[in-house]
């Protein structure tokens, strides 16, 4: 039997070359470009002085946080239209903006961030597979350089964050458990899962399912345990970056 091999030449258990870019939207409080692979996407958050009308109506203090996703029509190798132009946001995109909000509330105190909304914009200018996992991992980002912002002009009284968030996808393909997919392994993969985790290793979601298929209960742990160690690797890179922007700011 021939040795399993991936399109792209990586192990199993190998992530695809991901890199952070910072400062890639000048207007926003703070933006990164994350790539994974041929996957990029613009993360940007804003900070509006300002929480939705329901808080209020319904007493609830503190401040909120809520993200907007969006594929830009030549991300793909076929043009998708923008949601604008059918008069509708479809169900897919409803459901990764989502995601990406609930990852993030769960690592932030919100009543920490008083008075105010944090707006996350995930923009996939380049997609080839893993653009919400992509998003949530970059989304973090932004949101962190934001709240560095807000801190360093004393707009905030102390760090809202109380850990780190990352996704990564795993899934089954040619009946071998791999990780992070790109879209060749994506789209014939018989089962697919999106991990999302917290610095500190506590899930926040698994989103999985088989595409027409079954999976043992060994091949979920399995799955999980890949998800794992590269969301271990992934949150180095986080921090690592982070690291880098804070002396940055220090020098300036």
């Amino acid at each position: 039997m021939a040795a399993f091999t991936r399109p792209d030449g990586r192990q199993i258990d190998q992530l695809r070359p991901i890199t952070f870019e910072a400062g890639i939207a000048p207007h926003a409080s703070g933006s990164v470009l994350v790539s994974f692979g041929q996957t990029k996407v613009i993360c940007a958050a804003t900070i509006d002085p300002k929480t939705p009308r329901w808080m209020k109506s319904q007493g609830v203090s503190g401040g909120w946080l809520s993200a907007e996703y969006s594929m830009l029509p030549y991300s793909t190798l076929e043009r998708k239209s923008r949601d604008i132009s059918r008069g509708k946001i479809d169900g897919r995109t409803v459901e990764i903006q989502r995601l990406i909000g609930r990852s993030l509330r769960a690592v932030i105190d919100l009543e920490k961030l008083p008075g105010k909304t944090m707006w996350i914009d995930c923009d996939v200018i380049q997609a080839d597979g893993g653009t919400r996992t992509a998003s949530i991992t970059g989304a973090y980002l932004a949101a962190r350089l934001a709240v560095q912002k807000l801190l360093d002009e004393k707009k905030l009284k102390e760090n809202p964050f109380k850990d780190s968030i990352a996704a990564v996808s795993v899934g089954i393909f040619e009946e071998t458990e791999v990780l992070d997919l790109p879209y060749l392994e994506d789209k014939d993969a018989s089962v697919d899962f999106n991990v999302v985790m917290t610095g500190k290793g506590q899930f926040v979601e698994l989103q999985g399912s088989g595409e027409e298929a079954t999976f043992s209960e060994e091949q979920l742990a399995n799955l999980i345990s890949l998800a794992k160690k590269g969301l271990k690797e992934i949150t180095a890179l986080q921090t690592n970056f982070l690291s880098k922007q804070l002396l940055q700011t220090l020098s300036l």
